[in-house]
């Protein structure tokens, strides 16, 4: 897929106060207060009136400088990718490290990056097993010297109908199955967070069942646009984007972006995974962008560009269709969701 293929996208330059955007908890819990308004601006402006009462987002985090890098830094040795939009596209390092869904660390936006401190992303180990021929535990300084990274500008739209344009650092997740090489009977293939309270305070709530469980077919695991990604805006990442170790897969609604990885294992069965059990009319196991298929409280048929005040229209596939369609030829999109 080259560049030009890419529809073009309206850029992030200018940040919207996170206080316009609605908490996912707050919809969970007040569903019958937000139906007619969730994700739209209409509840924003309710949420904005009563500010007051929400945590205050924390000061936003400065975006380090590269410096003198020493040679053997894997981050200092980044390629561009032909698989991504333009940099100059991407919603600013402040909002992206500072509005986040990762339900591990809290239930709020401005959670993730108040309690970060508490993840530690190093030492840091991942099991791949299951139907591989060579299953392997390797840690995170492994990988970052094994597998050359990629920088790729990617759309990321969320199923809360808001959307940034990031500019991930990994490598294909493709490069590490083969590496682990898969049998005949492998399918699917099952990701999962790191399982530690005391790392990650959310996971003392019961708003999900811990740990974290997303999947994927293999095809799609394979197809090259998916990413392992280790950093973000020419860093590693930190601990409210995921650190060390997340899945990007930018035709697919965020929440299938597992963070802070510790088990990849290849199945035969499709994976039980969290949203898709904790709420199956809500997230299914696809999640594919669609703008056709609406969630049960709001609109998918447009978003919000964090960092613009206006809404713009979702795209199939999140803009990726061209790559991406022929793998659910014949599937309905409208009852696998």
């Amino acid at each position: 897929m080259s560049r030009r293929s890419l529809p073009p996208e309206p850029r992030g330059d200018a940040i919207t106060p996170p206080e316009l955007y609605v908490r996912r908890r707050e919809l969970l819990g007040r569903a019958g207060a937000f139906v007619a308004t969730a994700a739209g601006f209409g509840a924003s402006l309710t949420w904005l009136s009563q500010r007051g009462a929400a945590d205050p987002p924390p000061a936003p985090p400065s975006l380090p400088s590269l410096g003198e890098r020493d040679g053997d830094d894997p981050f200092a040795r980044v390629r561009e990718s032909p698989l991504s939009l333009p940099r100059s596209e991407a919603t600013p390092f402040e909002a992206i490290t500072t509005y986040n869904n990762f339900y591990e660390l809290g239930l709020s936006k401005s959670a993730p990056a108040r309690n970060a401190g508490s993840l530690r992303a190093r030492p840091w180990t991942v099991r791949i097993d299951g139907e591989v021929h060579a299953p392997t535990t390797v840690d995170i300084e492994t990988l970052l010297r094994d597998f050359p990274l990629e920088e790729r500008v990617y759309r990321m739209r969320c199923v809360e109908a808001w959307s940034m344009v990031i500019p991930w650092l990994g490598f294909p997740l493709a490069a590490l199955l083969e590496r682990v090489r898969p049998t005949s009977n492998a399918r699917f293939v099952k990701l999962v967070t790191l399982h530690d309270p005391a790392q990650l305070p959310g996971q003392q709530s019961d708003v999900l069942d811990w740990p974290y469980v997303e999947g994927l077919r293999l095809d799609e695991a394979m197809h090259p646009l998916t990413l392992l990604a280790v950093g973000l805006y020419g860093r590693p990442l930190l601990g409210q984007n995921g650190a060390p170790l997340r899945l990007v897969v930018p035709w697919k609604y965020g929440f299938k972006g597992v963070k802070s990885i510790v088990s990849i294992e290849l199945v035969r069965e499709r994976p039980r995974t969290s949203w898709a059990l904790a709420a199956p009319e809500e997230y299914g196991f696809y999640a594919n962008v669609n703008p056709t298929v609406d969630h049960p409280r709001w609109s998918q048929a447009s978003e919000r560009r964090i960092g613009q005040l206006e809404r713009i229209a979702t795209l199939p596939f999140n803009g990726y269709a061209e790559s991406v369609a022929h793998l659910y030829r014949g599937m309905d999109l409208q009852a696998e969701f």
